[in-house]
């Protein structure tokens, strides 16, 4: 199968490709830059130069392939709302190049808001609108380009790590470095659920070959690791105090990202596992953050 990857050189990006290509397929990559084009050659990528800022350069990517999976995004949290848009406008032309076909669309989502505070499973439609939690416009964008009769299915992702990135945690150890602290809200209690970045990418290529439109799948290893537990290894490897932040102190000292330093926001996979044989083998969480690159002083 001929597939259109965006976001393919990026940190789950260049896993995929690989993913990809091992498995036979061939994948055309979107790229900014000439940077990013060299090291998709390099992988065994074709190019297709382009932008999420570009729906034209989406449109013709999806068209030249047999099916795509969209993995870009815009990481600037200073226009979260602006690029949770941008993002809704390129599933829409990816869609409309894929309208009326049997091509499958894979579009990325999140965990974190299907059902705050309890298990959330693949039943679970997102709890909120994008007009409350922006990044909620990729499954509203999702659904309005099934209507349209594209065979679009979501993954939803937790923390995905590995030694060099950990998701979310990544931006928290930047953060403790700054504030001379290692902090969690309240209790520490609240989960996250987590996924080993070679283990993702293998669910995307299973959501790829064997992915039922309109599907969610979650991507998710561990159902809920304890928000403390990360800052207690964060603090120990970084040698800072772990200290806890109320939750009117949140806002403050984490910026952007207290709105889910606090968010009790566990998934189950067991659908995913049951509907796409996924097995995940990569390390947990802590083991990665214990070795984690980005900890080392």
């Amino acid at each position: 199968m001929r597939v259109f990857v965006t976001g393919a050189t990026g940190f789950i990006g260049s896993a995929l490709v690989n993913e990809l290509v091992t498995a036979g397929h061939r994948v055309l990559g979107l790229a900014r830059s000439d940077a990013g084009a060299k090291s998709l050659r390099a992988a065994g990528a074709e190019v297709h130069r382009g932008s999420l800022e570009n729906p034209e350069s989406l449109r013709s990517g999806a068209a030249a392939a047999d099916g795509v999976i969209h993995l870009a995004f815009i990481h600037d949290f200073s226009k979260f709302k602006d690029n949770c848009e941008i993002d809704r406008r390129a599933i829409e032309a990816l869609g409309s190049a894929l309208a009326g076909s049997d091509r499958p669309l894979i579009v990325t989502s999140g965990t974190a808001f299907s059902a705050p505070g309890r298990l959330a499973t693949e039943e679970d439609a997102p709890a909120v609108s994008s007009d409350s939690v922006p990044r909620v416009a990729s499954e509203e964008a999702a659904a309005s380009v099934r209507a349209r009769g594209v065979r679009v299915s979501v993954v939803r992702l937790p923390q995905v790590h590995d030694t060099e990135k950990q998701g979310l945690i990544t931006y928290a150890v930047a953060l403790s470095r700054e504030k001379g602290v290692s902090a969690y809200v309240g209790d520490g209690t609240n989960r996250w659920p987590a996924v080993h970045l070679l283990d993702a990418a293998r669910l995307y290529r299973l959501a790829l070959e064997k992915g039922a439109a309109g599907a969610r799948y979650h991507a998710v290893a561990e159902e809920g690791v304890p928000v403390r537990q990360i800052a207690e290894v964060i603090g120990r490897r970084l040698n800072l105090p772990v200290i806890s932040k109320s939750p009117a102190q949140a806002m403050e000292h984490f910026g952007w990202l207290g709105g889910f330093a606090g968010l009790d926001c566990p998934a189950s996979s067991a659908l995913t596992r049951q509907q796409l044989g996924w097995r995940p083998v990569g390390p947990a969480l802590i083991p990665d953050l214990e070795q984690a690159r980005n900890l080392e002083n």
